[in-house]
């Protein structure tokens, strides 16, 4: 269908379609949250369009902006000259270099000669930026313009990549004429003042500009960052399916969009890809980097060295020129992830590394939830958020996503393996190392030995074989186990930069992967000396690496080092006393025994996102309740009331198309109220005789012919699972959704008792409300309702009849909690008889009339 541009107010939205009323009233609501940089709470049901909504809407708001930008910079570059200060002209924040625009306080006083100096300096300042930044554009769109036909960048990347293979042959051929001729035979020693006259190592002139020039080469890389939209979503499929809606809008042909995702979906290396693990695939890229760095460097000093290591091999794909060739082509058509590693692959260049190359330039990025939210990943990313909008889709859990990030949980097996792990490396390289190194793995030690010991365990015997004298559960404030541990007199900020700049974990990890497996406490009830260990690897080939301990493992993913994730346990004791939690687990024996992290305050990571954007869209299906979001997050965050805006809207559905019931009573007049304490009681009703499926099994349309007729079926799903989210029963393949009781969480967890704390603590209770703590939990059973409710209303024409079978989803502060397309049509039967008949009425006069 041919696009078709809408007119809401003044606003011109392009749309592929004749828009529903209530994508207009989105779109409009969106565009004004953003020009007014404000933090918006967008609600639309499954099947309205929500990322169609959102993509014109923002974009359509980019455009206008990128425009304004335009002509404010063609008046600036006409006149030679910047707005006057005491202008109040808006249009000056619309640059992209608006920080430094802005007027300079000037002391009181000073003569006016000085100031109008210091303003005309500051003015001509401005447009040579402008100047400078159109430069660049202008070069930006004319590199992206020569790229619209694929064959360039196809002819571009076969050219380079036959002349490196071409390259490898002739000095693969060399090698082997130096092993099989020359090289076999000792070199005769050289006489007094002869080694002058060998010829020295060569390098061609492109391979020393490569080398002399690389940070030159990645500045080159660099743009600046134009004003962009970043969206996240939680899955890489929710992101392909909105790069697909991209595609299908009519932004789709000129939009300059780029997918980020982590090296484990974007590694075109198969060597690192094979490692399995995230973090050491991670750690492995980290370290080629590293050593194509260190390689440059040691080429530049001419005095020997002693003999190291050999050190791991750059990555053949970290190529400046073919990366650049990526990232031209990530921008000049939307791709998605798939695309984008099949792009790298065809180049040999980097996706992960190319793709961050397109950040700056980009107008829309596409990217997981954790890339944006968590401060460290967001940084090695390149990714800036001064004066961005971010928009954050399938928002429903953003609160549990964030504390979920930020936790962290490690077991006694961990720490008793870190330890010993580290011990012997100490042992191997103790004489190597410097002081400082010293110092800081004997408090590493020191800190694993006290949290084994807080934990009632002894760091030098077998975790698994050791009882602990105490069990159950004990919660303590940051602080309290810092003095428990008694490790409150180690400063665990240094501690933490050290682990980071040393990269300590990888260079463990390299130790017990050069040596086979490491002996640990768990395998040896005593510890064993350096010695022994060495002892033990006798037999074993020195020719090559030492292959796993079990072969049969050896294509299994392997398991990252216990100390990197122990790091992330001591970065998350750094955080302020009153904002987590630390839970002290101990179980039958140590190495089930745990030490977690609990956040309680995921604002204090969320707050710099506010801070930083210009304005952030949190946005979902069903967003209800919404107070957790003002709360937990925004309020905390230190956002201004007025600054939220709420929005939401109906369903497209006829209003007739949906019957929404809450039911109290069974058959024999009982009131129904699944509680864990009524559970067992005989007059609480059991499922007539059905074909039953599990959610792991067939799914309903698989079957439901018997003798010729239709008997349908019943699937069985657990809230909170598979089926309660992400997954579609449109049409016959779900027509009623039966929610059976009411899904609290577990209210002796001690994380959520803490939590319920925490909140009744430091927020204030409104009139006439409930405890913010009690509210907590009565939210998060109804958002978990929410969610599994809308899996059978799926498009416009779709009709379902939602039951909800307990007298507790009467109560009037219950039902608010309902989205709002829902709360408006729900019937409260107080018997059973009166409900079943009208869900027979309703699906009898809407299948007759499908």
């Amino acid at each position: 269908m041919a696009n078709e541009t809408q007119k809401v107010g003044t606003i011109h939205f392009p749309f592929p379609f004749t828009p529903y009323s209530i994508q207009e009233d989105f779109m409009a609501e969106l565009y004004r949250v953003l020009e007014a940089g404000k933090i918006g709470i967008f609600e639309s049901p499954t099947g309205t369009g929500k990322s169609l909504s959102l993509i014109c809407g923002a974009l359509s708001w980019l455009r206008d902006f990128e425009q304004k930008k335009r002509e404010e910079e063609a008046r600036l570059l006409e006149t030679g000259t910047g707005p006057l200060h005491d202008e109040k002209d808006e249009s000056l924040c619309l640059l992209s270099s608006c920080e430094g625009a802005a007027a300079t306080p000037r002391p009181a006083g000073e003569p006016a000669w000085v100031t109008q100096f210091v303003q005309k300096k500051e003015e001509r300042d401005l447009v040579d930026r402008l100047k400078a930044e159109q430069a660049r554009r202008k070069q930006r769109e004319e590199r992206l313009q020569r790229l619209q036909h694929r064959a360039q960048f196809k002819y571009a990347a076969k050219r380079l990549r036959q002349e490196e293979e071409e390259t490898e042959h002739l000095l693969r051929l060399s090698r082997e004429m130096l092993e099989t001729g020359l090289g076999a035979e000792r070199p005769e020693q050289l006489e007094s003042g002869e080694e002058e006259l060998v010829v020295a190592e060569y390098e061609s002139d492109e391979e020393k500009k490569a080398a002399m020039d690389e940070d030159e080469d990645e500045d080159d890389l660099e743009e600046e960052h134009v004003t962009k939209i970043y969206y996240c979503s939680r899955t890489h499929s929710q992101l392909a399916q909105f790069v697909h809606e991209v595609k299908k809008s009519p932004f789709g042909r000129d939009v300059r969009l780029v997918s980020l995702g982590s090296r484990q979906n974007l590694c075109v290396n198969e060597d690192v890809k094979s490692l399995g693990s995230v973090q050491l695939i991670n750690d492995r890229c980290v370290d080629m980097q590293r050593s194509r760095h260190e390689k440059k460097k040691g080429a530049e000093e001419e005095k020997p060295k002693r003999r190291r290591q050999e050190k791991q091999a750059a990555c053949p794909f970290y190529n400046h020129e073919q990366m650049g060739l990526l990232r031209d082509e990530a921008l000049a058509e939307v791709k998605d992830i798939e695309q984008l590693l099949a792009l790298g692959k065809e180049a040999r260049a980097c996706p992960y590394y190319g793709s961050r190359l397109a950040i700056p330039a980009a107008q829309l990025v596409v990217l997981p939830y954790q890339m944006l939210l968590h401060a460290a990943t967001r940084q090695a990313a390149g990714i800036r958020l001064q004066e961005q909008v971010v928009i954050i889709d399938e928002a429903h859990n953003l609160i549990d996503t964030i504390t979920g990030m930020h936790s962290v949980e490690v077991s006694g097996s961990q720490l008793c393996q870190a330890h010993s792990q580290l011990l012997q490396y100490m042992e191997r390289y103790g004489k190597r190392l410097k002081a400082k190194n010293l110092m800081y793995l004997k408090q590493i030690l020191y800190l694993l030995e006290k949290f084994v010991a807080v934990l009632g365990g002894n760091i030098k015997q077998n975790p698994n074989t050791q009882s602990l004298s105490q069990t159950g559960t004990e919660l303590k404030t940051i602080n309290d186990f810092l003095f428990q541990s008694q490790i409150d007199n180690i400063n665990l900020f240094k501690v933490q930069r050290y682990c980071e700049k040393s990269m300590i974990s990888r260079k463990l990890f390299g130790f017990t992967e050069r040596y086979g497996a490491v002996l640990s406490s768990r395998e040896q009830p005593k510890l064993a000396g350096f010695q022994q260990f060495l002892q033990s690897l006798q037999p074993r080939t020195t020719e090559a690496p030492a292959a796993p301990a079990d072969e049969s493992q050896a294509g299994a993913p392997r398991p990252a080092s216990p100390l990197m994730h122990i790091e992330g346990f001591l970065a998350a004791l750094t955080t302020a006393n009153q904002d987590g939690r630390v839970i002290l687990s101990r179980q039958g024996s140590l190495s089930q025994s745990t030490l977690k992290f609990l956040l309680l305050n995921p604002a204090v990571h969320f707050a710099q996102v506010v801070k930083e954007c210009r304005a952030v869209v949190i946005a979902g299906g069903t967003m209800q309740p919404v107070s957790d979001f003002r709360q937990q997050l925004l309020a905390c965050a230190g956002v201004e009331a007025e600054r939220v805006v709420e929005f939401s809207c109906g369903h497209v559905i006829p209003p007739d198309n949906i019957l929404p019931l809450v039911i109290c009573s069974g058959i024999s007049n009982q009131p129904l109220e699944f509680t864990f304490q009524k559970r067992e009681l005989p007059q609480m009703p059991g499922l007539r005789q059905q074909r039953v499926f599990r959610a792991s099994g067939c799914l309903p349309q698989a079957c439901g012919q018997e003798r010729g007729g239709v008997t349908g079926a019943l699937l069985l799903s657990v809230v909170g699972g598979k089926m309660s989210e992400g997954i579609n029963f449109s049409d016959n393949l779900g027509r009623c959704v039966v929610m059976v009781g009411m899904p609290f969480p577990n209210i002796r967890s001690p994380e959520l008792q803490e939590k319920m704390a925490y909140l009744d603590q430091t927020l204030p209770r409104a009139p006439g409300q409930a405890p913010p703590g009690k509210n907590l939990v009565e939210n998060l059973c109804m958002k978990a309702v929410n969610q599994s409710i809308g899996r059978a209303i799926r498009h416009q024409k779709d009709f379902a009849s939602i039951v909800l079978l307990d007298q507790r989803y009467a109560r009037p502060p219950v039902l608010a909690k309902l989205p709002a397309w829902i709360r408006a049509r729900v019937e409260v039967k107080a018997t059973f008889g009166p409900a079943i008949a009208a869900v027979q009425k309703f699906h009898r006069e809407k299948s007759a009339s499908s």
